[in-house]
């Protein structure tokens, strides 16, 4: 997307080199990481320098072909595998690219090709459910999404917000609820950042919120993006989701999950099998800000403790469609149109 004039991706590979967007720095910063070997590579993806299941399944088939430019891919796979345990997407792109090589003449060069192919395609996925998510917006309507889901999520375009770019391309007039998305605030910080970018209405609301004005009956629509969704259409999104799924049936809202079918695991049978990432407890015990000069980390908890799942799972029964390259999908027919 569009950034101070020029068009970036997400994450790409220069000179053997995985290059991403550092989203911790965002909204305050605009900055580019680079890492040279895949060890650096799945650090990035642990520590949230790219994150989002799709961005993130791009850099780990980058960082799997880098292991294979190491000649150490077996080692890079397990480190790469081991730094995300949530995302689906990180190891349909480390499986994708490891066996497209193995087996090659060429194994660096069919590793890089591979990687390349998949950030390749998830661009035109994620344009796709622009797409066909578009059409759920209509003009004047109140759009409700939570964490980010947007282009930094992806390689480009984005899920959840996707429909929202392309909506805004055809002239549709709408506003935005984000939730802050707290421990990591990655709605008040990146999905914001990408709203104002775009020049879409948008408002950021405390998590709190959300079922206050489904209540007052001022959202219309929900669209959150996913990172694993189990064959029979539970879905795994950042915390905070299945709330506002519960809400969102009481009061008769309808709830879209947005994902490419990349995310989709036919091996997971339903959500009790998608293993939920726990993070550190700092990142709820403390919060950054923005003096004018310096981002500055503050205590906002004294001498407690604290949980952090990163992630919760939604039932699809609380699942209106899933907004998919292929199309919007009922969450009882996904085994159709993973054979599409």
């Amino acid at each position: 997307m569009l950034v101070a004039g020029k068009n970036y991706r997400t994450v790409w590979m220069e000179n053997n080199n995985v290059r991403m967007i550092d989203q911790r720095l965002l909204p305050f910063k605009f900055e580019l990481f680079s890492s040279k070997n895949h060890k650096e590579t799945a650090k990035a993806i642990k520590d949230m320098v790219v994150r989002g299941a799709p961005a993130i399944g791009a850099a780990a088939g980058y960082a799997m072909a880098q292991g294979f430019i190491e000649k150490n891919e077996k080692n890079a796979r397990k480190i790469i595998e081991s730094a995300r345990p949530t995302a689906r997407n990180l190891f349909y792109a480390t499986d994708r690219v490891f066996n497209a090589a193995i087996n090659s003449k060429n194994k660096t060069a069919a590793a890089i090709s591979e990687a390349q192919k998949i950030a390749d395609e998830d661009v035109e996925n994620c344009k796709k459910i622009g797409s066909y998510g578009e059409k759920l917006i209509k003009n004047n309507s109140r759009v409700m999404t939570h964490c980010n889901a947007g282009w930094l999520a992806c390689v480009d375009w984005g899920t959840a917000l996707s429909p929202l770019y392309v909506a805004k391309r055809k002239g549709k007039e709408f506003t935005v609820y984000a939730s802050e998305t707290r421990p990591r605030a990655q709605g008040a910080k990146l999905t914001a950042w990408e709203l104002q970018n775009e020049g879409i209405d948008h408002v950021i609301i405390p998590d709190s919120a959300s079922a206050h004005l489904m209540s007052e009956r001022k959202v219309d629509l929900i669209i959150v993006g996913a990172d694993r969704i189990a064959a029979n259409g539970d879905v795994a999104n950042k915390i905070g989701t299945l709330e506002k799924a519960i809400a969102a049936k009481e009061f008769s809202v309808p709830f879209y999950v947005a994902a490419p079918t990349t995310t989709i695991d036919m091996k997971t049978k339903t959500g009790k099998e998608i293993p939920i990432e726990h993070r550190d407890e700092e990142e709820v015990l403390y919060t950054y800000g923005y003096d004018g000069k310096d981002i500055k980390k503050l205590l906002i908890a004294n001498e407690s403790k604290a949980m952090n799942p990163a992630f919760d799972v939604t039932p699809a029964k609380f699942i209106k469609g899933i907004i998919t390259e292929k199309g919007i999908v009922k969450t009882d027919k996904i085994k159709q149109i993973m054979k599409l």
